[in-house]
This record gives C-alpha cells, structure tokens and sequence, in this order.
C-alpha cells in the first residue's frame, strides 16, 4: 500500500505490543496511533523501554505479541527493501564507517531506491549536497567519517536518513553528543522534513518544544500519551522521574516548561511535593 494512499488512515498504528527478553518482561500491553506528518516523542527514566519500543518499530526485534501497522499494512509483511524506502533510523550509537568520508556515507541512504548497477544522478548528487547543507556539514563533506566528532557523526547519519526520503523517521536519542545549538536544530529540521517522526528524547523540554505528541514510558509500561501538556505535568513527572518540579507556559510557544527543585532526598516525594507547594505559593523554604 503507497504511503499516502489514504489521509484517512493514520500513519503507525501499535496495539497491544509486548516484549519478554528471557524470562524478563521489557514491554507491556503498549498500543497507541500516530497521525501522518507529526512528530511523537517517546520519554522515560533510563531503562523505561523506550529504545526496546523504537527497536520493534524498525523491526530490529520482533514483539512477543501484539501488532505494529505502517500505514494500514503489517510491518512483517514489508520486504526488506520497501521497507527501507518507507522507514528510516537513526541509532543512539553511532557506527564505524572507517573506509569513508562524510559525504560517501550520506549517499548511503540512495540504496533502497537503487537498482544493483544504478549510478548516482544530478538529482541524486543535489539531494546529498542540500541534506550535508541542513546538518551544517559542508565543511567536512569530504573528512573520513572515523575523524568527525561525536556530535557530527549524528548530524551525518541524520542527513542520510534525509537522503533516504522515508515516509517515517526514526530517532533514539538524536541530540546525544550534541551542544544545545544543534540539539535545537536537529529536531527544528526533523520536524520540518513533513514527515512522520518519532523520537526518544531524555530532555523534557525538548520533547515538550518540538513534539506534538507523547508516551511516557516507565518500566516498559505506557503510563501516559496526548499532548505535550496532557503528558507533562507536575504529578506524573514526579511519580515516574521521582523528581520534584513545578510546570508552567512556556513563554514563546505556550507549552509545558519543567522547572526542577533542587536539594531534597528523591525517594521523599511527600518532602518533594510540599516544597514544590511552598515554592509556588512564594514561601521560603529552608532544606
């Protein structure tokens, strides 16, 4: 089925995913859709099963049990090529690619709609130059990929997956080894692809400023999905972050901003939240 074949249909629909590795359950009973063209944040604790959830979505592993549908079809039933002009993924660790520069890797995402012996085109060399042009990676279009940088690594496999042109993009951990300038850019430019995306995002503010959508995940379980201000609220983030904040509008695009407290025992959520409480009401507070 083409990709946008029918507005009607959303864009991933997942119900009911679970995951066992051995005998430890990762992921349960997880089901939510994702309309065509937006960008859905997938957030949690560390080991809250985040990167376990984007892995059956790129199918790296195959759920326990439950369903994952791309636009109306079955991911299992993709044959591996189409499925790579569908869907494209950037990992949270970077790979080695020592026998090849920025630029050689960046065509890379050419290869699913390439024959065995197709050549690269004019429009194929335009496309590679304007994906290095939006990472900001023109001047180490011709380095060795080995020699980059962490942070630059990232934006490069970020523009092969735009050279890929994917109906959806998958993200774990985009701003990983990124200063805050380009942690901002990367996802500005992701959002702008007017693609579908999903991304884990540790930054809480990030997620909120650039996603549409949320799930909370907290011990591979779905506490929480909607909007950026249904998801992010002062409860739910201290029950699962065990952190003590208090929420407000962000003054330029009017969604959740975490501010966090500092200096209380994380395990005292009943100390945490009367500080919040008190900080709020404008009292002074000694810890």
């Amino acid at each position: 089925m083409a990709a946008n074949s029918s507005a009607s249909i959303p864009a991933l629909v997942v119900n009911q995913l679970s995951w066992r590795h051995d005998d430890t359950q990762i992921l349960a009973d997880i089901s939510f859709s994702l309309t065509a063209n937006k960008m859905l944040g997938i957030i949690g604790p560390n080991g809250a099963g985040k990167s376990s959830l984007l892995r059956c979505l790129y199918r790296y592993i195959t759920p326990s049990r439950g369903t994952i549908s791309l636009f109306g079809q079955d991911i299992s039933q993709f044959h591996g090529k189409a499925f790579a002009t569908q869907v494209a993924v950037v990992q949270q660790d970077t790979p080695q690619f020592f026998d090849m520069n920025t630029s050689q890797l960046i065509a890379m995402g050419l290869t699913p709609h390439k024959g065995m012996f197709d050549g690269y085109t004019a429009e194929d060399n335009q496309l590679i130059n304007d994906a290095i042009n939006k990472v900001g990676l023109t001047d180490k279009a011709f380095l060795q990929y080995g020699q980059l940088s962490g942070g630059e690594k990232q934006r490069a496999l970020i523009a092969r997956a735009i050279v890929q042109r994917p109906q959806l993009l998958i993200l774990d951990e985009p701003t990983n080894h990124l200063d805050i300038r380009y942690q901002i850019q990367i996802l500005e430019l992701v959002k702008s692809l007017g693609i579908t995306v999903i991304a884990s995002i540790h930054d809480l503010n990030l997620a909120s400023a650039m996603c549409d959508h949320l799930l909370l995940l907290n011990k591979g379980l779905l506490v929480a999905q909607g909007c950026p201000t249904e998801v992010l609220t002062e409860a739910q983030i201290g029950d699962v972050f065990e952190v003590c904040c208090e929420v407000k509008k962000h003054p330029q695009h009017a969604k959740p901003l975490i501010n966090y407290f500092y200096g209380y025992v994380p395990q005292d959520h009943a100390k945490a939240f009367a500080v919040n409480a008190l900080v709020s009401n404008g009292s002074e507070v000694q810890l």
